[in-house]
C-alpha cells in the first residue's frame, strides 16, 4: 500500500536555523495541512559538513514554535544502503558513468553545441576504458557518478512560479568521496516516504526539472512544487549569522511567530491562526527583507 500523501521540510544541520529557514519550514507545514497530507520532517546530514548536534537543536527549534510531524524525524545518513541500491540499479541499466573533472576542469571547458549555460559539458561522458584509467592516473582522485541524461532542459510546474524550465545535463548521483550527491538523496526519499508535495526555498528552483527527470526515469510520481521567496538581509543579500540575532534561541518563540505571521501578510497569528487564513494564492511572491529587533 502506498504512504498517505505528505509534504514535508528537510533541513541541512550545517548551522541553526535562522528566522527565514523557520519561515519556509511553517509554510511546508501550512501547505501539508491545509490539504490534509501528512507532515514529514528530515535532516539532511550526509555532508561532511554537517553536525549531530545542530540537527538536533533544529528539530527542537520545530518543536518548539509549534509545528508537528507525524513520523518520528529522518536522518539521510541512515539511508544509505537504500542510496546504493538506487546507484547500482542506474549503473546496471547503464545509465552512469565515471567523472573525474574538477570544478575548474568544468569552468574552462568547452560546451557541447546547444547547451545552455552552466550544464556539464560532457567531457567524460564518452571516454574509452582505457581514457579512463589514464584519468585515474592522472588525477589521483576517485571520480564521481553522473547521470547519462537524454535532454539538455526540462520544464516543472510551480504552484507559485508557475512553468518554470531549467536545465537537465549529465549531473552527479555519487559524488568522488563517496557521498550520494543531493539531487539523488532527495529523490529517494520523497519517493519513499510518499512525499508528493515538497514546498522549499526558491533558491532550489533550478534543481527542480534534474530532480522531476530522474524521478520519472525510476517510476517514482513526481511530487508538486512550491517554492517560497527567500529572506534576505537589508543589502539584498541571503540572510545569515553575520544579519544579527535571527536563530530562535536569540528571537523568541513568541517574536519567531508574530515575525513570521506579519511577513506573508497576516497580524499576529499563532501556527492555528495561520493555518485557518492560509491561501497560497495570497502569499507573497517577493522576498522578505528582514530587519532584526
Amino acid at each position: 500500500m502506498s504512504p498517505t500523501p505528505a509534504g514535508r521540510f528537510a533541513p541541512s544541520p550545517s548551522a541553526d536555523l535562522h528566522i527565514g529557514n523557520l519561515r519556509t519550514a511553517v509554510l511546508a507545514w501550512l501547505f501539508a495541512r491545509s490539504t490534509g497530507r501528512r507532515f514529514l520532517l528530515r535532516v539532511e546530514d550526509l555532508d561532511d559538513r554537517t553536525f549531530p548536534e545542530i540537527g538536533t537543536r533544529q528539530v527542537a527549534d520545530l518543536a518548539a514554535i509549534g509545528l508537528t510531524w507525524d513520523e518520528p524525524p529522518q536522518w539521510q545518513s541512515g539511508h544509505r544502503d537504500h542510496y546504493d541500491a538506487v546507484i547500482d540499479e542506474l549503473s546496471g541499466r547503464g545509465l552512469l558513468y565515471e567523472c573525474y573533472c574538477s570544478r575548474r576542469d568544468i569552468a574552462q571547458a568547452p560546451r557541447a553545441p546547444h547547451a545552455p549555460e552552466g550544464a556539464y559539458p560532457g567531457t567524460c561522458r564518452d571516454l574509452t576504458e582505457s581514457e579512463r584509467a589514464q584519468r585515474r592516473a592522472e588525477t589521483g582522485r576517485p571520480p564521481a557518478l553522473r547521470l547519462r541524461t537524454d535532454t539538455f532542459v526540462g520544464t516543472v510546474t510551480d504552484l507559485l512560479h508557475g512553468s518554470y524550465t531549467g536545465i537537465i545535463d549529465d549531473f552527479v548521483v555519487r559524488r568522488g568521496d563517496g557521498v550520494p550527491a543531493y539531487n539523488l538523496a532527495v529523490v529517494v526519499d520523497d519517493a519513499a516516504g510518499g512525499i508528493d508535495q515538497v514546498v522549499r526555498g526558491d533558491d532550489l528552483l533550478s534543481s527542480s526539472p534534474r530532480q522531476a527527470y530522474l524521478a520519472r526515469l525510476l517510476d517514482y510520481p513526481a511530487p508538486s512544487y512550491a517554492h517560497v521567496p527567500l529572506v534576505l538581509n537589508s543589502d539584498g543579500a541571503r540572510l545569515a549569522k553575520r544579519d544579527g540575532a535571527v536563530t530562535l534561541a536569540e528571537i523568541g518563540v513568541e517574536p519567531a511567530l508574530e515575525q513570521i505571521s506579519t511577513s506573508l501578510g497576516w497580524p499576529a497569528l499563532d501556527l492555528d491562526g495561520m493555518l485557518d487564513r492560509f491561501d497560497p494564492d495570497a502569499l507573497p511572491r517577493r522576498p522578505w527583507v528582514y530587519q532584526p529587533g
